[in-house]
């Protein structure tokens, strides 16, 4: 077993590549420049929608009330007729991209810390490159990807846009274990 105060340096480190990593991911390489379209009718669909002054939060169209209501004709002609809508509405105006930035940096943390707690129970100091880049790399994976196809399970997201994303965590997940497997202690 190795201390999780020894593996700071790498916890950190991976976490500030992963910030950069995946800035030029969403900045510079075109991969993820189609992962949303344009609604036929942009404007007028945004005046539609505007008019109810929508919260910022989660939402599905058709809603039923309840599973019995599901069953009903009337909730059927409604998903029948469509269109069948699950959408995020968040709040008007600009995004001021530092608090999530913020939050992403923490979260790209809390995933090193995990990977580097997993790698740390199995393994001791000195323990071969392959192996901490294993440990570190599968649970750095596991954080950053598996629990991406749910959406495209239940709420009918594009697998091209699922899959994309988790090949960008594999891409963290790697960079996560190269730190670790890197800068393990001797």
């Amino acid at each position: 077993m190795t201390g999780l105060h020894a593996l700071w340096l790498p916890m950190v480190l991976s976490a500030v590549a992963i910030f950069f990593a995946s800035s030029l991911i969403h900045m510079v390489l075109p991969w993820h420049k189609n992962d949303y379209v344009r609604v036929p009718k942009q404007d007028d669909v945004m005046a539609a929608l505007r008019a109810y002054n929508i919260a910022p939060g989660d939402y599905m169209m058709p809603k039923p009330d309840s599973m019995n209501d599901m069953k009903s004709a009337e909730f059927k002609a409604k998903a029948d007729a469509g269109p069948r809508i699950v959408m995020t509405v968040m709040a008007n105006g600009f995004t001021n991209m530092g608090p999530l930035l913020a939050t992403w940096f923490v979260y790209a943390l809390v995933i090193s810390l995990f990977a580097g707690y997993v790698a740390s129970r199995a393994l001791h100091p000195g323990a071969d490159y392959l192996q901490v880049f294993r440990f570190a790399g599968v649970t750095a994976f596991a954080g950053y990807s598996l629990a991406l196809p749910q959406a495209s399970i239940w709420f009918g997201k594009s697998w091209r846009t699922t899959i994309m994303a988790m090949f960008d965590g594999l891409i963290y997940a790697c960079l996560t274990a190269g730190f670790y497997g890197w800068l393990w202690p001797k």
